[in-house]
């Protein structure tokens, strides 16, 4: 079911939720956290698919705030500059849905707009989907969060939104293209947890050209072994392709994963018959879902982007 709300207040959007959940007979108390969603126009359905399927997981209001594209055509006395959808039901996941559409100044006015519909006493996410701010602690909606998700992937300049991350990093902001890693990462700290535990002398990492989930990897790698760790470019590779190391006895452990789409990795241990593993490239809903399931710093995360990333691009800062 989706409700439209034109020119409406924050107080009647809240009393018509209420008003649903008495007519289905719902609460709104199993809710475990308000998710804000900040995007455009564009890109608001293909973010409020992914919030449903992550509510499944972890019941939640989403409240999504885009600005309105409509043009003003009522009397001025008649305007509150605030279009409104309540979605629920089978159109809201696990949860209910509240798409905020603000025109004028109101726009810049947000953290105002949402703080009446927030979930009360339940945490607070904000999740940018493509274009984020340069210091998301500093954003008006970001500052009342207790998580900021971002994905500098997604954004127009993946590269640039990566430094503006990096230089206003903050313990509650993490992205989803180290999310992306996650797999991998468990994949080769099982590699490397079997015997004999010879010292690692080098690494190289291989992937496509401009894609930041494998300089995240590579500037994992370097800080979790204290080796050099090359990056090999392929630029018909769509995803991470491959991690290969190189103990000091010259024999070489390998990741492979060729080519990517397929989502089937090969294990090479030095010794061993070949394995292979189902390595599949993440979609963005799991990536989501993981990140509203934590709620606390990532700890690893800020290393990576504070210390290991210099020693990839030492050039950088």
């Amino acid at each position: 079911m989706i409700i439209t709300l034109r020119d409406t207040q924050t107080s009647t959007i809240s009393e018509k939720i209420d008003t649903l959940h008495e007519e289905r007979g719902e609460v709104a108390l199993g809710r475990v956290l308000t998710l804000l969603i900040l995007t455009d126009e564009d890109n608001l359905e293909d973010a409020l698919r992914l919030a449903n399927e992550a509510s499944l997981d972890h019941p939640c209001r989403v409240i999504a705030i885009t600005p309105s594209t409509r043009r003003m055509t009522e009397p001025e006395e008649k305007r509150t500059y605030l279009d409104a959808e309540v979605r629920i039901g089978a159109d809201a996941g696990a949860g209910e849905i509240i798409v905020l559409r603000p025109r004028g100044g109101l726009i810049h006015h947000q953290d105002t707009l949402v703080i009446p519909l927030l979930v009360p006493d339940a945490p607070v996410v904000a999740w940018w989907p493509t274009e984020a701010p340069a210091n998301p602690s500093k954003d008006l909606v970001g500052a009342m969060a207790h998580s900021r998700i971002t994905d500098a992937m997604r954004s127009s300049n993946p590269l640039r939104t990566m430094e503006d991350l990096r230089r206003n990093w903050s313990p509650k902001n993490v992205d989803m293209s180290w999310t992306r890693l996650t797999l991998w990462r468990a994949m080769l700290a099982s590699l490397l947890d079997q015997p004999p535990h010879l010292k690692i002398t080098s690494v190289t990492v291989s992937g496509p050209t401009a894609y930041l989930p494998m300089d995240l990897l590579a500037a994992w790698l370097t800080l979790q072994l204290n080796v050099p760790v090359s990056i090999e470019r392929e630029p018909d590779a769509t995803a991470i392709t491959g991690v290969t190391m190189t103990r000091e006895d010259g024999g070489v452990l390998s990741l492979e994963r060729r080519p990517a789409e397929d989502g089937i990795a090969t294990i090479g241990v030095p010794g061993q018959s070949p394995q292979t593993i189902p390595l599949p490239i993440r979609s963005l809903g799991d990536c989501l879902s993981e990140e509203l399931g934590r709620l606390y710093p990532d700890e690893i995360y800020a290393q990576v982007v504070t210390q290991g990333w210099k020693k990839i691009h030492p050039n950088d800062d």
